[in-house]
Order: structure tokens, then C-alpha cells, then sequence
């Protein structure tokens, strides 16, 4: 049996996730993702992490406790959006909130909440890599023959400070050792995470034991990898004299991780979780090709710097960069591979929206960042920020370096090349400038380039511009959420309750369940939220969020709760809604009465007497509907 099939998941006091909820704001969890600006009030926007956006849509309200975008509609408060982000179940993103607010929870069974065997698979892959950073950081500082080796490596070969190996805690593996396994083994963490961890070589079968438990990494420097969020997912281990021979990766200069329930390589960027703290305008991203790159950057004061997993850029990482700052400078190595890394990044860059500038010294015919930074400090960013080029300019350098001297055969080649660049782009303006770029760098007429370019595009029929696995975002709805969501008078009603409390408790007298068409989404959430104060009271936010049971009914409530009310007079509006609504479940009833009695015969009859009665009864209900008479 499973560890997860064997043991019972704990179950969290309800009172202790409210005051979760209320203690820990929404802005802080948020703004660990997303680059938030104030929006008015104590309202927030910034760019969507759950789908690829240029213009911000994303919206927070602190006040409220709620996210919501506009764009795809995901909507929630902070349990949702740790859920959603970090790829948590509701108990772990519970504990994964309360442990980074300071927050204590309590659960239905048992004290103390969940044993260390009923923690998730993820957070003890977590604190696993927590303990091994630990513990390679004091291999490197230990003071004996190995400690004194890495050491002088990272200060003399490498050329770093001590200080910038305690800021990003690099650490050192030893070439022998049972130590790392040992220190695991001792906090008692599942089979399950320790075989996942992917720190470790274990055999099927073999019993998790120090002897049993090879270490991946073995007489090398250890970087700690950090995801946006700041905690350790993961190593790079750099070959060192020290590395054994018998390292099935002994002749590779860098080994990584593999992949792990908290590590994609794909989907990270080396120094990301500083680096977006620094980033705004006229501070962009700077892409550099290794983490030592990055390192260095951030010790002349850099610290904008980010770096990829090697020099295989993915849209995932850019659009993790993008949702904090749109514009980047690419610093790759000017060797052969370098460049091709570089070209490889433009259109990938263009596709998630980045605003392109491509680092470059000068008549430097090779240019190290690592070296240049080493050499002449912070100076020498200026220096190559001078000689920078943009996107099309880099592009027909490198593809034809001589395009004064070449034919129109080879011109015409290289324009079909930086045609498929350029359709990357979505916007038409940033296409059309690219176009002019081109044509100036290429020396073609801007109208010929133009024409062969709208034939491109006839040719492709849209194939390059949804690449496979290309996210589909929905259209955004119409700028007025209120008006989205309130054509049905459910909505309407709805929307004033959520946002006056005396309109809410007016109307849970006042308005019959049968009035309500419960079929319909707001219907249902009107229904069920007017029930819960006639017959449980009502508490605010607390009792909205417990009422909330879909991720509909969550977007639902989030739209209607981000739209102001403005200056009407909420009473009113509230009587015209009830009003509507009397009428909407009246007035088909008249009308069969009417037909039932223009079909009677007889002036005496029983049945038609009946009848009179109730469109009697019916018109003076019409004629005096209720009416709500407090005070908007």
C-alpha cells in the first residue's frame, strides 16, 4: 500500500483557515509571483500568471482578499492562488502558507497537526533540498583539507569573494562521503520523497540505508538552483581536480538535477527570485548564459542579471520574465555557440512580448561576460550598452554579416529567414517596425520588403503564429465586468448584495426562493447565499467564502466583487431588481388565468369565480410589491 493509500489526510479546522485567510494578505502572496502596481484604493494589477498577457489584466483586491483576471478568468484568494501556482493540494497550500506567514494551524485529529509522514510529497522534497543546501554549505566552510581545496578554487581560479559565496550559499560535495545521506536519514523523511529527491542514486528494491544511498554528486562545487519563490528546487554541480573517476557524469563540465515534483528546467531562470526585485524601467532583465555569469553580474552590482539552465532558452522562461518586466538585454558569449544560442532566443523573446536589445563591445572580436565583469566592474555594462543593437539589427548581422556586399539572391534568403522572426511578434506595429528595421540593415526598399512579407504570411496561413502547445487565451470579456455579468436580474441582485450588507439582509426577507431562477449560475449563488443569512446569519467575507463550492461560483463572485458600485442609491436599484423579478414570476401566471378565464362560459361558475380571485390577488401583489426601506 502507498504511503498516500495508508494514511489519513489531516483535515483543518475550519476557524484556523479563516484566520489564515484574514491574517495573511492577499498582496503579499501575490506579489511573490506577480509584479503588482497599485490600481487605486488598495487595489493591484499587474500581468497574469495563468496565461500569456502583454497588457495587465490580472487584478487584486487586498481589501477583499480576492485575485481576478479579466482575460482568462481565473479567480480566488490565496489558497487558489497557491494551489494554482505552485501545483498544491488544498491541505498543502494551507501549510505552505501558514509556514512562510507564521501562521500555526489546527486540525480535527490529532495535535500538533500531520505527522512528518502525512506531509505532502512536495514540501518534503523541499526541506530535503533545505537540508542538503545546508549541508553542502558547511563542506565548503569546513576547515579541513577539502574545505581549504574549494575555497582557494572559488577565490583564485574562479576569482569570487567569500561574501558572494555566503549570499547565494555555495556549497561543495565531497568526492567520498556518506554525509548528505546520513543527515537525510535522520529527519526521518518518506521513502517516497527521499527516492524522489533526485539527490540520490538508489537502486529498486534496496533498502534506504547510508550504505544504499549513493550520492549524485560527488568532489564537485554545488550552486544552489532557487525557483521565482526563493526556495531551493534544485543543484548545478560544477566539475572540479576532486570530481572521482568512477562520476557517471565525470567528464561533464556541469551536471544539473534531474527533474523532480519541484523542478523543471524548462520552466526556471537562475537568479530570477533577485533578479525581478531589481527590475523596472531603465533597470531590464539581463540574460547571460550560466549561472557563474549571473553570479558575476551580481557582484560588480548587476543585479538585474538572470541565466537559463545552459543556453536552451524555452517560451515558459520567458514568460515567467515577461510577468515581471517587459524588456530584456541578451549578454551571450560572442563564440559560434553563443550566438546561435542568441538567435535562438529572439523569436521566442518576440513571441512572449519581450522588448529585445542585444549586448555588444565594440570591436571586441571575443567577449566574455564573466571575464569582461571580472576585468572592468560595473563600468563595462555601460560600455556595452553603448554598442547594443536591436532585435533586427543583431539578426542580419548574424545571418549575413556583409549585407553591403552581398547579391540579391542571398539578401532575399536571409529576408525569408527574419520573416519567420518577425511573424513571432503579434502586435502589427512592432511588425512593421521590425520590417523597416530590416529593410534599412538589408538596404531592400521598404515597399518590396513589405509585399514579400504580406506573401509570407499568405503562404504560411497562420501556421507560424500558433506554434504546437502555443497556450489559447480567451478574449478578454467587455471592459464593464458589471455589465458582463448582470443581464439577468440574478447578477444584478447578486452584485448589490455582494457589495452592501442591508440590501442582502432586505432582500433575504424580501425575496421569495421561487422568484429565483436557480438554474443559472448567479441564480444559484443568490439562492443559496440569501438561504445562509435568513436561517445562519451572515458574517462578511467569512461566510461569502464558505458559500463558494465551484471555481465558477469563485469567478463569478471575484468579477462582481473588483466592479465598483458607484453613487447610485443601492436602494433603489435593489427595489427596481425586486420589482423585476415579481413581475418575471407573476405575470406568465396572469396571463394563463386570463386565457383560462376568456375560455369559461359561464358567468356562475365555481371554477371562474376561483379564477377572478387569484388575478385579483395576483394584480394587487403587482400593483404593491415589496419594497426594501433602509437607508443605500
Amino acid at each position: 500500500m502507498s504511503r498516500s493509500a495508508s494514511l489519513a489526510v489531516p483535515v483543518i479546522k475550519s476557524r484556523s483557515l479563516q484566520d489564515l485567510k484574514h491574517r495573511v494578505n492577499i498582496h503579499d502572496v501575490v506579489a511573490r509571483t506577480v509584479s503588482l502596481k497599485k490600481s487605486g484604493g488598495n487595489r493591484f494589477k499587474g500581468l497574469c500568471p495563468f496565461h500569456s498577457e502583454k497588457s495587465p489584466s490580472f487584478h487584486v483586491s487586498a481589501d477583499k482578499g480576492f485575485y481576478k483576471c479579466f482575460g482568462c478568468g481565473k479567480a480566488g484568494d490565496i489558497l487558489n492562488f497557491v494551489m494554482e501556482t505552485e501545483g498544491l493540494q488544498f491541505t498543502e497550500a494551507a501549510e505552505a502558507l501558514a509556514k512562510r506567514f507564521g501562521v500555526n494551524l489546527e486540525y480535527e485529529a490529532g495535535t500538533g497537526g500531520p505527522s512528518r509522514e502525512e506531509r505532502s510529497l512536495r514540501q518534503e522534497i523541499f526541506d530535503i533540498h533545505d537540508v542538503a543546501a545546508d549541508y553542502y554549505r558547511q563542506t565548503f566552510l569546513a576547515t579541513n583539507p577539502h574545505g581549504d581545496f574549494i575555497r582557494n578554487y572559488w577565490t583564485q581560479n574562479r576569482r569570487f569573494t567569500p561574501e558572494l559565496a555566503d549570499d547565494f550559499k555555495i556549497g561543495f560535495a565531497p568526492p567520498e562521503d556518506s554525509g548528505l545521506a546520513g543527515a537525510v536519514l535522520q529527519k526521518k523523511f518518506s521513502e517516497e520523497a527521499l527516492r524522489q529527491c533526485g539527490l540520490f542514486f538508489i537502486r529498486d528494491g534496496a533498502m534506504l540505508t547510508i550504505g544504499g544511498m549513493r550520492p549524485r554528486f560527488r568532489g564537485r562545487l554545488m550552486i544552489p538552483i532557487r525557483d521565482h519563490q526563493s526556495r531551493v528546487v534544485a543543484f548545478t554541480a560544477r566539475q572540479l581536480e576532486l570530481t572521482p573517476k568512477d562520476d557517471p557524469s565525470h567528464e561533464a563540465k556541469y551536471v544539473n538535477s534531474p527533474e523532480t515534483p519541484i523542478f523543471t528546467k524548462s520552466h526556471l531562470l537562475f537568479n530570477l527570485d533577485r533578479a525581478r526585485t531589481h527590475a523596472g524601467e531603465g533597470h531590464p532583465f539581463v540574460l547571460v548564459e550560466g549561472q557563474l555569469d549571473a553570479m558575476r553580474c551580481w557582484s560588480v552590482g548587476l543585479k538585474t542579471a538572470v541565466a537559463p539552465q545552459g543556453t536552451s532558452i524555452t517560451d515558459g522562461q520567458l514568460v515567467l520574465m515577461r510577468r515581471y518586466h517587459p524588456q530584456v538585454e541578451c549578454f551571450f558569449d560572442s563564440d559560434s555557440a553563443g550566438q546561435k544560442a542568441a538567435l535562438r532566443f529572439l523569436p521566442l523573446a518576440l513571441r512572449a512580448g519581450l522588448e529585445v536589445r542585444f549586448l555588444m563591445l565594440a570591436g571586441a572580436e571575443k567577449l566574455d561576460p564573466d571575464l569582461l565583469f571580472l576585468e572592468r566592474g560595473l563600468a563595462a555594462y555601460e560600455e556595452v550598452k553603448k554598442s547594443s543593437l536591436n532585435a533586427m539589427e543583431f539578426a542580419v548581422r548574424s545571418l549575413l554579416p556583409n549585407a553591403a556586399a552581398a547579391g540579391s539572391e542571398q539578401k532575399s534568403r536571409t529576408a525569408q529567414t527574419l520573416f519567420e522572426i518577425v511573424a513571432q511578434a503579434e502586435s502589427d506595429v512592432s511588425r512593421t517596425g521590425f520590417i523597416q528595421d530590416i529593410s534599412s540593415h538589408l538596404r531592400i526598399p521598404a515597399n518590396a520588403l513589405e509585399k514579400d512579407f504580406r506573401t509570407y504570411l499568405a503562404r504560411q496561413s497562420g501556421s507560424r503564429f500558433a506554434p504546437a502547445g502555443a497556450p489559447v487565451v480567451a478574449p478578454a470579456p467587455a471592459a464593464d465586468a458589471r455589465d458582463a455579468h448582470t443581464k439577468g436580474m440574478e447578477s444584478h441582485l447578486l452584485f448589490l448584495c455582494l457589495h452592501n450588507d442591508s440590501v442582502l439582509h432586505g432582500l433575504s426577507q424580501h425575496l421569495p426562493h421561487e422568484w429565483i431562477i436557480a438554474t443559472s449560475l448567479p441564480g444559484r449563488l443568490l439562492d443559496r447565499i440569501l438561504a445562509e443569512v435568513q436561517h445562519n446569519g451572515w458574517t462578511g467575507r467569512e461566510s461569502l467564502e464558505q458559500l463558494l463550492e465551484t471555481e465558477e461560483e469563485k469567478a463569478l463572485a471575484a468579477t462582481l466583487l473588483f466592479d465598483s458600485p458607484g453613487e447610485e442609491n443601492m436602494a433603489k436599484i435593489a427595489n427596481e431588481g425586486l420589482r423585476a423579478m415579481q413581475h418575471r414570476f407573476l405575470e406568465p401566471q396572469l396571463r394563463q388565468i386570463e386565457l383560462e378565464i376568456a375560455s369559461k362560459g359561464t358567468i356562475g361558475d365555481a371554477s371562474l369565480i376561483t379564477l377572478l380571485k387569484q388575478r385579483t390577488a395576483i394584480t394587487r401583489q403587482l400593483q404593491n410589491p415589496p419594497k426594501l426601506t433602509f437607508e443605500s
